[in-house]
This record gives structure tokens, C-alpha cells and sequence, in this order.
């Protein structure tokens, strides 16, 4: 199951693997095969892993339409981090969260700076859409600001919990 803060959508990317001829259309490469974006037209995405280095993709996140990222445990935080740090360094494309993460999570995936999550079977069996909707309004303050300038959706200009304690002593 694919969603982002609207719902379930539709996935117009095809993932490909190690082997695999690039399609017509959207593809997520591995990290392994950035090499072939120079003779692409159509949109490419790429899947790294929550221990690769995003710093390690700025030469080439312009050319980027997608950045799926691994979440291998709900319990393994890295990939907030790499999300964050990605769209820090200006990545502007969608950003995909790929892993068993759990509904209570996803309101911190978007202010994160993702967009979206892909979830296997098993987990989207176990917590159907409308308990990940239920989570968007669920949080009222937040330990970060939105990861993105301007973007009012990820909470941007949302004075963090340490601002309204900042400003309540002052």
C-alpha cells in the first residue's frame, strides 16, 4: 500500500532491481546504478538504505523526481534523519518512506519531510488507511520545525515545543 496525507494512492514507479532494464516510465534505481541517470528522459527515483550518506546524492538530487528510503524496523529512526537531512540539502522531489513503519509514526514521516510511505502487505493488513489518516491530528506541538520553508503542510512557521517554552519564560 502507497499513501500520503490524502490516502491510499497510486504508485506510477516501477522499482527496479541490480539486473533489470530501465522501463519507459518512472523507475527507482538502486543507489548502485546513479550512474545510468545521464541517458534517462523520463522521471528516475532512487532507493537507498538507512545507513547510506544523503550528503553522497547532492551532486545529483536535481535530476531526481524520488528518494525511497529504507525503513527496515519500525524501531530503526534513521531514516527521520536522512529525510530531514535530504530536504536540508534542497531536494525538492518526492520523498518515500519504504519499510514496516507503523500508523503512529506517519505524522512524524511528513514533518519529517516525507511524502509518502510504501508499506508491505503485512503491515497494511494490520492498519488499514484510515487509521494512518487518523493520525494526521493527533499531534498539536512537535520537538521539530517543518522541514520545509514555507511548506505550511509539514508544519512550517509551527513554533517547536522548545520555542513555546522559550517564549513562555521570556
Amino acid at each position: 500500500m502507497l499513501l500520503d496525507r490524502s490516502g491510499v494512492i497510486d504508485d506510477v514507479w516501477t522499482v527496479i532491481g541490480e539486473d533489470d532494464a530501465l522501463p519507459d516510465g518512472p523507475a527507482i534505481l538502486p543507489a548502485a546504478r546513479l550512474a545510468e541517470l545521464a541517458g534517462v528522459a523520463h522521471p528516475v527515483g532512487v532507493h537507498i538504505d538507512n545507513a547510506a550518506d544523503p550528503r553522497s546524492l547532492q551532486p545529483v538530487l536535481d535530476r531526481l523526481g524520488l528518494i525511497s528510503v529504507a525503513f527496515p524496523s519500525f524501531a530503526d529512526g534513521r531514516g527521520f534523519s536522512i529525510a530531514r537531512l535530504l530536504r536540508e540539502l534542497g531536494f525538492m522531489g518526492r520523498l518515500r518512506a519504504t519499510g514496516p513503519v507503523i500508523a503512529d509514526q506517519f505524522a512524524y514521516l511528513l514533518e519529517c519531510g516525507f511524502d509518502e510511505v510504501s508499506l508491505p502487505e503485512t503491515v497494511a493488513a494490520r492498519q488499514p488507511a484510515d487509521q494512518w489518516l487518523a493520525q494526521l491530528d493527533r499531534l498539536s506541538a512537535g520537538y521539530q520545525r517543518g522541514a520545509l520553508p514555507g511548506a505550511t503542510d509539514r508544519g512550517a512557521g509551527r513554533q517547536s515545543i522548545l520555542d513555546q517554552r522559550r517564549a513562555a519564560s521570556s
